[in-house]
């Protein structure tokens, strides 16, 4: 009997050359596993590409939902965001991807799991510590780690001679991954930090300077830090109704034409290496900036500021693929604690690569007006004296006060 092995395909270029070679290398049944995050391609005609190229069975998974339930919305409450500008769209989806892979394995009885990612990315890693998380007794192979295939001309010629079935199109200037959350674009003339991305490029967003003239309102609802209530002119989207994936789909829509997700950022990979990405997230940018608005509103000083520090944790630990890990699901638990009390409504104003903040409230808000007024005097349990600050800020002071008289004597 034939050994077999599931491989991560997505029917581009590499995945079909990936899956002839690994037929012929190893004599072996390929079983390919196509994972539908919301990457809007002809799944049939994917599969049927697998199977013309030579896999024994193909799974086409559809996983839009649990990606939006089990990984995006644990991103968006965390506040993820790697250096300040990535919102990890690839980052997330690559250990559902594997987890997916991982239960077709399973469910075929096959030891032996394959990607595409290269050896000089990011991918490798994520899909890799996911198997070994989840499917620690599997073998892996990497066919870009040991293969004699160099670059993207030697897959061309590849495909040429075994006849395999993927379109040959001249090669696009850049590379891209696409998913609910964003699309990314890296490689070719984005490598030259000289150059900026063409216009045409985009797929999401327009131009600032063709986005409307008038800006665009939306409402947005949240309980315990996830979106349940998109409000808009045209309508109202809710989650129980309508699912995660229409209303991320609609804001990437309705932000995409308001030019708003665009981000262009210099990163480092875990690998070592400095990358440049051009990525587009409407979605994903407006969630996340309503979002903390409410949390803002609803967290009190210590635990907003501590939950910084557990964000940045928390996108690294994304970025570097240890999402089945002991730690984020005590990350998780912990970030669960402090969303408790951030439900309300957030009124936002879409106008040019803006967000703009119209209003915000919630029944769990820790804003007093009285207290917050300089017009007026809080009583009652709330009463605020002025005179306190003065002990406050000598307490608080004395320790500077203290510092300074000694180094002046020093002096």
């Amino acid at each position: 009997m034939k050994n077999k092995i599931v491989l991560a395909y997505s029917g581009g270029l590499d995945t079909s050359v990936i899956l002839h070679w690994l037929k012929k290398e190893y004599n072996s049944d390929i079983i390919a596993c196509i994972v539908d995050v919301g990457q809007q391609e002809d799944f049939e005609l994917i599969k049927k590409r697998a199977l013309n190229v030579g896999a024994k069975k193909v799974y086409v998974i559809d996983a839009k939902e649990e990606f939006v339930r089990d990984y995006i919305f644990k991103v968006l409450k965390a506040n993820a965001v790697y250096e300040g500008k990535y919102l990890l769209g690839t980052s997330i989806a690559r250990p559902l991807i594997a987890k997916k892979v991982v239960e077709v394995a399973k469910k075929e009885k096959a030891k032996i799991l394959a990607h595409g990612a290269t050896g000089k990315g990011n991918d490798q890693v994520r899909f890799e510590l996911a198997f070994k998380c989840l499917y620690p007794e599997a073998k892996i192979i990497a066919p870009w780690r040991i293969w004699d295939l160099k670059s993207r001309e030697d897959e061309v010629n590849y495909a040429k001679k075994y006849k395999i079935p993927v379109p040959i199109t001249k090669e696009k200037p850049y590379s891209s991954d696409a998913n609910l959350w964003h699309i990314s674009y890296e490689g070719g003339i984005l490598e030259n930090l000289k150059n900026e991305p063409d216009e045409s490029m985009f797929n999401l967003t327009v131009s600032p300077k063709l986005a409307p003239d008038e800006p665009e309102i939306i409402e947005l609802i949240f309980n315990q830090g996830i979106p349940v209530q998109l409000k808009l002119k045209e309508g109202i989207l809710t989650l129980k109704k309508d699912g995660g994936t229409k209303i991320i789909q609609t804001l990437n829509k309705i932000g995409g034409r308001n030019a708003i997700g665009r981000v262009d950022l210099v990163e480092n990979r875990l690998v070592g290496i400095k990358s440049r990405g051009v990525y587009e997230a409407p979605a994903a940018t407006i969630l996340y900036f309503a979002h903390k608005e409410i949390e803002h509103l609803t967290l009190d000083r210590e635990t907003f500021h501590y939950k910084e520090h557990i964000s940045l944790e928390y996108a690294k630990l994304v970025y570097n693929g240890e999402w089945f890990t002991t730690k984020r699901e005590a990350l998780d638990k912990l970030i669960d604690e402090t969303q408790k009390y951030v439900s309300g409504k957030v009124v936002l104003k879409l106008y040019k690569g803006n967000i703009i903040v119209v209003s915000r409230e919630s029944k769990n808000s820790l804003y007093n007006f009285d207290l917050a007024s300089f017009d007026r005097e809080s009583k009652g349990i709330l009463e605020y004296n002025q005179k306190d600050a003065e002990g406050f800020i000598n307490l608080f002071g004395l320790q500077y006060k203290i510092s300074s008289i000694v180094k002046n004597k020093q002096a």
